[in-house]
């Protein structure tokens, strides 16, 4: 328990940014492809607290970090925020333009995990002192809550951001079908984490992204 407040501490601003500009993302690629609809509702915003759902944003993740503290483990995050309003009969190409709205947020969360990875780089090669290893541990938090949302959301099944990008690609009445998988998507995603079916997804793709990001900025 006594390595609770510091665990919070350094994971509370990567899980928050992560999941806010995550759906910000989203609304401002709508924008620019003819849906006003988060613009309106003032989402698209830098400011957290217009995305911060209180269950997905803040006491699920707390809920992770408390037991992995508690297990003595590698923290695991799930969270969620508040999704970001989007009318996509609005678009101007609904059915294509669904894609690059649904591609923001992994994307989002893509160009966060390099941030936070030029960070990292940046603790290992200050001269030591008081603030290079807390600033070493939350941007090694970043990385890794942002290539782990990346991953998660980009697995095919509506409504994660995989599953719209899917219906996108999809023919006409192929994307129609699978689209009625939406209202059950949460509990599929559920059952293939917690049966572990979907580390043969989640894996790969994830050592994946952590190689280019390691191409892209030696650590």
């Amino acid at each position: 328990m006594n390595s609770l407040i510091p665990t919070l501490a350094i994971w509370a601003l990567p899980v928050l940014l992560a999941i806010t500009l995550h759906e910000a993302a989203h609304g401002f690629v709508a924008r620019k492809f003819g849906d006003p609809t988060a613009w309106l509702a003032g989402r698209i915003s830098l400011n957290p607290l217009r995305h911060v759902d209180p269950v997905g944003t803040l006491l699920v993740p707390a809920l992770f970090l408390l037991a992995g503290s508690l297990m003595g483990g590698q923290p695991f995050l799930f969270g969620w925020a508040k999704p970001v309003p989007v009318n996509f009969s609005r678009l101007r190409r609904p059915k294509k333009d669904m894609l690059w709205v649904a591609a923001a947020g992994p994307a989002a969360n893509f160009i966060m995990a390099l941030a936070w990875a030029l960070l990292f780089k940046l603790a290992m090669i200050m001269p030591e002192n008081a603030y290079t290893a807390p600033l070493g541990q939350m941007a090694d938090a970043g990385m890794q809550i942002n290539i782990m949302l990346m991953v998660i959301n980009l697995v095919p099944i509506p409504p994660l951001d995989g599953g719209r990008i899917a219906v996108s690609l999809l023919p006409l009445r192929a994307a129609i079908s699978y689209s009625r998988v939406e209202p059950y998507g949460l509990f599929i995603l559920i059952f293939l984490l917690y049966t572990h079916i979907l580390d043969f997804f989640l894996w790969p793709m994830l050592l994946m992204v952590r190689w280019l990001l390691s191409a892209l900025i030696p650590l």
